[in-house]
């Protein structure tokens, strides 16, 4: 299927986001590596010094460059097409990492990227072509469609129940918790991106959309979900190890984001079951990338750091126990105060 205008515009701005943000990690790592060279205090166990960093700071531009550009491309094409798309920096990260940083690029890892660019090209080739839109009152009808309406509210219900029953109670011992909040939200934050995203379109082509509160709308939203999915994120972050946060938030904020996609701005409608099929294979084929890669990286850090020591738990143990590192605290508090210091070291 050939691609429309549009969606090649789409495209071409989510490949150059991948892009941007995978750089952005390494450059960074590279900037809290100096920092810590010359200050002699890491960021992981509390030093600042990385703000004064000009390579951490070009970093972070980089980054906010690739989140701009993902941004503006859910203002061209579909969000089908858009979000699987970002697994590719995961694919730019590991592949610099082993270039730059010298972190050994497990041949699993090379698999995991080759699926990752194979379900990609599945998606792109069937991905629905975006629909036309000529008003932010025109999304605003999508927006407050029955469907769309039944999806908001029990997307408000699982998160209020998330946040107020089971994450007091076990969001620090269930990464499903935490990475569940993020999902939810982010899926709303996309939508409303992309509403947002299209209306500042418009008014750029002389179509001001700007007079509508339904645009202003939209722009809270946004803010309101990004500032809460953001908090819960770091928690997850914060509490879990990041081989474990990473492919379970992509997957579940993936899904959701999709869905929702497919009630508001009916993407599918109009497309054979075939081609709904093989946008949903490459998808899956995506996702089994994504798990391959980290699950490979952990592989390379309980190899390096653990020598002949037992095997980091398993992803479905970590799951339900938390983060690996959490399942250590006994063992830690048996070694010396020079010894753990050390170890820790060892992990950054």
């Amino acid at each position: 299927m050939a691609l429309s205008k549009q969606n090649l515009r789409g495209l071409v701005l989510a490949l150059v986001s991948s892009a941007f943000i995978g750089a952005s990690f390494i450059i960074k790592k590279q900037g809290l590596r100096r920092s810590a060279a010359i200050s002699g205090v890491r960021a992981g166990v509390g030093g600042y010094s990385y703000l004064l960093e000009p390579l951490w700071w070009v970093g972070m531009i980089t980054m906010i460059v690739g989140e701009i550009a993902n941004f503006v491309a859910y203002a061209f094409a579909p969000a089908v097409l858009v979000t699987p798309l970002g697994a590719l920096s995961i694919i730019v990260s590991a592949v610099l990492a082993h270039i730059i940083l010298k972190e050994k690029l497990h041949a699993m890892g090379v698999l995991g990227c080759i699926m990752c660019i194979a379900g990609s090209i599945i998606i792109v080739i069937h991905a629905p072509k975006e629909r036309p839109i000529k008003s932010v009152l025109e999304i605003w009808s999508m927006a407050t469609q029955p469907a769309f309406l039944v999806y908001v509210g029990s997307v408000i219900v699982l998160v209020f129940i998330l946040v107020f029953h089971f994450s007091p109670r076990c969001g620090h011992t269930n990464v499903l918790v935490y990475t569940g909040i993020c999902s939810l939200m982010g899926s709303l934050s996309v939508m409303s991106v992309k509403a947002l995203g299209t209306s500042l379109k418009l008014t750029f082509e002389g179509k001001n959309q700007l007079i509508y509160p339904e645009t202003w709308f939209f722009m809270l939203v946004v803010v309101f979900c990004v500032i809460m999915q953001m908090d819960y994120l770091n928690k997850a972050l914060d509490t879990f190890n990041t081989v474990v946060v990473s492919p379970i938030y992509y997957v579940m904020f993936t899904t959701l984001t999709i869905l929702a996609s497919v009630i508001m701005f009916k993407d599918w409608d109009g497309q054979s079951g075939g081609t709904i099929v093989s946008e949903i294979c490459g998808f899956i084929v995506v996702v089994s990338g994504t798990i391959l890669l980290h699950a490979t990286k952990d592989f390379e850090r309980s190899s390096s750091f653990r020598g002949s020591q037992p095997s980091s738990p398993t992803l479905s143990a970590r799951l339900f126990n938390g983060n690996g590192d959490l399942l250590n605290k006994e063992e830690e508090e048996n070694m010396s105060p020079d010894s753990m210091c050390a170890r820790r070291q060892e992990l950054y």
